[in-house]
């Protein structure tokens, strides 16, 4: 039975209705913080409450103004451990500069290796986020980290992908069909849809080679510029996103939008690590 004996939980300006949900499934109130920009766009915060010996989780996600929601977290990281908390784990589930994960081509900068820092220089122990865009992301760190998603292949259904080549980011120059889908259910499989271009375009690729219908279900749904004017026009019959990120104007806007709530499981997530159970075991059963 999860009692919440120290642990306290916070949030950052950028997603606090998924912190609210969070909170309401733990059972739990949010920790009184306040985080203010001064009038030269500094960040400001005051922890209003003890944190002293307390487990504490700080929610904020890569959204929106992503470098202001990357110094409030660190900030209140700092502010938690000055203040003598016991661990801070911070809750992040879009991770911010996640596809700068490489070096692609010289004098590049490994931007999400450099977040990463940041993230345990300001004092955090421990990181939950959402699935990465790329798996090596977790050597950048030495904390733990902890993806709380699992695609189930288990499911027993043919496979089939597509080979891209990318002219810049955000633009596919070439994309190759490899596998069969005529007169099958396609459902397109990614871990963030920002312009949706790639999306859009696979999903033609998919109608034009015979599918019957085609959905798309995606982790992020980031839906910038002119990105649900594309899903609307799309062959795709629905898009399925997370609420990794706020959806309700997305969702206002298209038709096609879903939203999956992924409150339940980063709570779950939260409630296991502070009891100090088994988060691996959230890939084969999903919490209600």
């Amino acid at each position: 039975m999860f009692t919440g004996n120290g642990i306290k939980l916070f949030t950052g300006t950028s997603h606090p209705e998924l912190a609210e949900i969070i909170a309401r499934r733990l059972g739990i109130p949010l920790g009184r913080a306040e985080v203010t920009k001064s009038g030269i766009g500094e960040t400001h915060v005051r922890i209003i409450e003890s944190v002293r010996e307390d487990d504490v989780y700080i929610i904020n996600t890569g959204c929106g103004q992503v470098n202001t929601s990357l110094m409030e977290m660190c900030i209140m990281i700092h502010a938690c451990k000055i203040a003598s908390s016991k661990r801070i784990t911070a809750v992040v589930p879009l991770f911010p500069y996640s596809r700068q994960d490489k070096k692609d081509k010289s004098r590049a900068p490994i931007t999400a290796k450099l977040v990463a820092n940041m993230l345990q220089k300001s004092g955090c122990d421990h990181v939950i986020t959402m699935d990465l865009h790329a798996s090596q992301i977790q050597g950048f760190f030495d904390v733990p980290v902890d993806k709380a998603t699992s695609i189930a292949d288990r499911l027993g259904v043919d496979f089939a992908l597509f080979h891209k080549e990318r002219k810049k980011a955000n633009e596919v120059s070439r994309m190759i069909l490899v596998g069969h889908v005529r007169d099958k259910v396609a459902i397109l499989v990614d871990d963030m849809a920002d312009t949706c271009g790639t999306l859009c375009l696979a999903a033609s690729h998919l109608s034009e080679a015979g599918a019957s219908r085609v959905f798309g279900l995606v982790t992020h749904g980031i839906l910038s510029g002119n990105a649900l004017k594309a899903v609307s026009e799309s062959t795709l019959e629905k898009l399925v996103v997370t609420n990794t990120l706020p959806q309700s104007q997305n969702v206002a806007e298209c038709s096609k939008i879903e939203v999956i709530d992924i409150g339940t499981v980063l709570a779950e997530v939260i409630r296991r690590s502070h009891n100090g159970e088994s988060v691996s075991k959230l890939f084969n059963e999903v919490p209600f």
